[in-house]
């Protein structure tokens, strides 16, 4: 038994410096994070931010949120350290009503959802009867992104005070 709790221990050591971490301080926390293209969740889960383990060198962060300025910046990790990624992002103008509502259901939920190619948020955001995107009238394409699997695409119409439910 001391044994294996040794090697297991030996495992993670070895694999801890293989990589580094990158802690996510981001206001707002909703803000998903990108890193080198790749969509790995929200910058933060119930207020707490997140910590995402990297392979050592450059790389680019995108955080993106829709109702606020995007902010791309570069970040160089060390094996077996952790830095933190401190930002606030600029809010945008508020959308202009009428609005419908989209809903999104996957199991996944840190699912990224993208509307018309944009990043929106997250499957947990919108996921629920009290929850809800808004959208002006119209059609869009709604793209659901788990963070295994293939994503889903769907095509929508959302009419005035009325919610369209994405599976």
């Amino acid at each position: 038994m001391r044994t294996l709790i040794l090697l297991a221990g030996a495992s993670l050591a070895c694999l801890a410096a293989d990589t580094g971490r990158l802690k996510t301080e981001i206001d707002p926390g909703r803000a998903g994070v990108f890193i080198d293209g790749k969509y790995l969740g929200p910058s933060a889960n119930f207020k707490i931010a997140r910590t995402f383990d990297l392979s050592p060198g450059e790389h680019e962060v995108r955080l993106a949120e829709p109702r606020y300025e995007e902010i791309v910046t570069k970040v160089t990790i060390t094996a077996g350290k952790k830095i933190v990624l401190k930002e606030s992002m600029k809010a945008l103008p508020p959308a202009k009503p009428p609005f419908g509502k989209l809903r999104v259901e996957n199991p996944d939920h840190f699912a990224a959802v993208y509307v018309n190619g944009h990043f929106m948020g997250h499957v947990d955001e919108f996921s629920n009867f009290a929850q809800g995107l808004l959208l002006n009238p119209g059609t869009y394409e709604v793209r659901i992104a788990p963070l295994n699997g293939p994503p889903v695409t769907r095509s929508v119409t959302i009419e005035v005070d009325k919610t369209v439910i994405v599976k």
